[in-house]
């Protein structure tokens, strides 16, 4: 917890006002070299691709039911086999990337079905909100200083793990309300940390030459959809809860 308030407290610390705050973050954008800069441009066009694939996979769902075990499966398979595949090999990479992103569209359709069912408006807000976050907290990564954050990589690995055996726990003994909305509130809040640590991450992987655009798009795609999907529960939760309060106030 502690490292994520010293995240915004370092980025309070570049300038005392907003002309300061601007003027540092023109500075440190221009320690991204060209080349480089090309190389976010890719990923994110990339990264929106698959968003767009994942959107088809939804859809695709609710059309035939289509989602579920095997659509994670066969999500995980394609990510494993991407990561296999030489980078050389680029038009089968980014084939496998989309074929990803609709496995795991297809796999969340359930949750976007049962958003469309009970609020459509829910799941807007729920997918604009994250656009927001995570263009806020890239640009706050991109415009800090050099492996400002890559300390993080083991704090979030930890925040991982909890939620890990926090799942396996429930699923062995059984689950509470409480145990479930920390899951869902720690949960976001790594991966929101997941977002700052691998932009900047890539950025100093590009600096040294490392410019595979798919699986670093990959990589923010895994980070978009986790908080996404995480989001969207909360959103749900919450308007499950205020519909159920107006129909005991009709009630009484």
């Amino acid at each position: 917890m502690d490292a994520f308030s010293s995240f915004f407290q370092s980025q309070s610390a570049y300038g005392t006002s907003s002309s300061s705050w601007s003027y540092d973050s023109l500075k440190n954008l221009r320690q991204i070299s060209p080349v480089v800069q090309s190389h976010l441009k890719q990923v994110y066009f990339t990264l929106c691709c698959a968003l767009v694939a994942s959107a088809v996979g939804s859809y695709l769902h609710i059309l035939w039911n289509v989602g579920g075990l095997l659509t994670t499966f066969a999500c995980l398979g394609c990510m494993a086999w991407l990561l296999a595949t030489p980078p050389f090999e680029e038009q089968k990479r980014v084939g496998l990337l989309m074929a990803a992103a609709v496995f795991e569209g297809a796999s969340i359709g359930p949750l976007v079905e049962l958003a469309i069912d009970i609020d459509p408006s829910v799941l807007i807000s729920a997918f604009v909100g994250c656009a927001i976050a995570f263009g806020c907290f890239s640009m706050a990564a991109m415009v800090a200083r050099r492996r400002e954050f890559l300390y993080l990589g083991a704090l979030l690995s930890s925040g991982v793990s909890i939620l890990f055996w926090l799942h396996f726990a429930s699923s062995l003994f059984g689950g509470s309300t409480a145990i479930f909305k920390f899951e869902l509130y720690f949960g976001l809040l790594v991966f929101v940390g997941y977002i700052v640590f691998d932009t900047q991450e890539i950025i100093e992987r590009a600096h040294f030459g490392d410019l595979d655009y798919v699986k670093h798009a990959l990589t923010l795609f895994t980070d978009f959809v986790a908080v996404f999907v995480r989001i969207l529960i909360i959103m749900l939760k919450n308007s499950m809860e205020k519909n159920e309060g107006k129909r005991k106030k009709r009630r009484n």
